[in-house]
């Protein structure tokens, strides 16, 4: 017995950290044991020394109870003796079941014991296929998440205007956080990248060329042709003598000054009135000049080759300029502003729609049926798809856990956590043969034996 305690005592000491590990947990004590372990260690070790204690105890029984129906003291002795026999062989039975749960009763190397140990992965390959089978299961998902009625939870939740407004922080705070993380010059150039292969990859001209001739042949662009007209008769009255002076210029240097004023003069009232009649006359010749060139050009875009090659060489050189990819990564550090701006403002319209948003979302579900059982199966059907896809990676995070478990640590953190109550088994099987034996030892004594 007293090797039988030596071997327990190693068991629940010395460390089992491989060589080359990473630090220890904090919560861990050198040997791998918590202070909680060392709580039920010690509590292990009281009901293994109150079991070795009852089993001691039979056996002086039984030796006095031998030696006084030896010496003649009666019917009583033979009772006590055969209670206490059966008694020592219950109680040394179960010890040496409980102990062959986790190692060689004795340091023997008997076969079918250190149960736990020799078959722990077998066990960690059980309980793998026991989870898949009864926690992962199809149905086993669909009727727990039916039972808890997610959507109608979540719905009288987000009723509630405090919640609404705790997941408004919430999100503003996930939100801020983010785009701290974020580095600016990373997210320009994966927004820049993006739209530029984005934009070199689909061919401009169709699309442009289907949206000029829907224009044209709706008259869209009779607006923007006033504009200019209006815009340039303008222009002219205010820099009248820009033009006259470019265009005397423009003359050649033998001719007399006058000659020059005069011709500028007229052409530049030639050039009013011609850009007034376009301006006041919707049926001006020009127009219908511009609007047969807008179409000529619109289906050139979609179908003249040269043309729709120039355009793509034509964006592809537009998309690489510094500026436009500088306007990118204004266009982000503006975006960014914004929303940070945004996020921290409680009374901002982002997160005031965000909070309406949220407590219209949950009065909906409060209300409507049919929404509540939509979500809940999008919900099931989500789960299920994971699970039926990821069920073997699940499973097998059991099984690899367990196998890379020591065998000799794990067996003795299993014993400290139902160590303990197996204990009770042996003393029970101490009471047990004691009371068996004195049963069996009175039956035979009235039968004559």
């Amino acid at each position: 017995m007293q090797r039988m305690e030596q071997t327990t005592a190693r068991g629940s000491t010395g460390g089992d950290r491989e060589p080359g590990a990473g630090p220890p947990d904090p919560g861990l004590l050198t040997d791998g044991f918590t202070e909680a372990d060392r709580e039920k260690q010690r509590g292990l070790r009281r009901m293994k020394a109150v079991a070795t204690g009852l089993l001691v105890f039979v056996a002086v029984v039984y030796a006095l109870a031998t030696w006084a129906k030896a010496a003649g003291a009666g019917p009583w002795a033979g009772y006590v003796a055969a209670a206490a026999e059966a008694g020592m062989v219950g109680a040394l039975a179960d010890w040496f079941a409980v102990t062959a749960l986790f190692r060689h009763p004795l340091g023997v190397p008997i076969p079918h014991t250190a149960i736990i140990p020799t078959k722990k992965d077998q066990l960690g390959e059980a309980l793998g296929d026991f989870v898949g089978e009864n926690f992962l299961s199809e149905r086993v998902i669909r009727d727990k998440l039916g039972s808890v009625r997610l959507a109608a939870r979540a719905g009288a939740w987000l009723a509630r205007p405090e919640n609404a407004d705790r997941v408004t922080a919430e999100l503003a705070t996930a939100v801020r956080g983010g785009l701290t993380v974020l580095h600016d010059a990373d997210v320009q150039q994966v927004i820049g990248e993006t739209i530029t292969r984005r934009a070199e990859d689909v061919e401009l001209s169709p699309p442009l060329g289907a949206l000029l001739e829907r224009t044209v042949s709706d008259g869209g662009h009779h607006k923007l042709v006033d504009f200019v007209c209006v815009k340039a008769h303008a222009w002219l009255i205010e820099h009248r003598d820009a033009v006259l002076t470019a265009i005397g210029d423009g003359a050649p240097g033998w001719t007399p000054r006058f000659v020059d004023r005069r011709v500028g003069d007229r052409v530049y009232r030639e050039l009013l009135r011609f850009v007034t009649e376009m301006r006041d006359s919707p049926e001006h010749p020009a127009r219908y000049a511009l609007d047969r060139f807008l179409a000529d050009f619109a289906q050139q875009l979609q179908h003249d080759p040269e043309t729709r090659t120039r355009v793509e060489r034509l964006k592809s050189e537009l998309l690489h300029r510094p500026e436009v990819q500088e306007l990118i990564a204004t266009a982000w550090a503006n975006l960014r502003a914004m929303i940070l701006t945004a996020a921290e403002d409680e009374n901002s319209p982002l997160r005031l729609r965000a909070r309406d948003s949220l407590l219209s979302l949950g009065a909906r579900l409060t209300a409507d049926a049919r929404l509540r059982a939509k979500i809940d199966g999008w919900v099931a059907d989500a789960a299920v798809h994971v699970v039926s896809g990821y069920r073997k990676e699940i499973t097998s995070l059991i099984t690899d856990t367990v196998a890379a478990w020591d065998a000799r640590h794990t067996s003795r953190k299993i014993e400290l956590h139902i160590g303990r109550d197996l204990q009770f088994i042996r003393l029970n099987g101490t009471i047990i043969g004691a009371l068996a034996g004195l049963v069996i030892h009175t039956v035979t004594r009235a039968l004559g034996g």
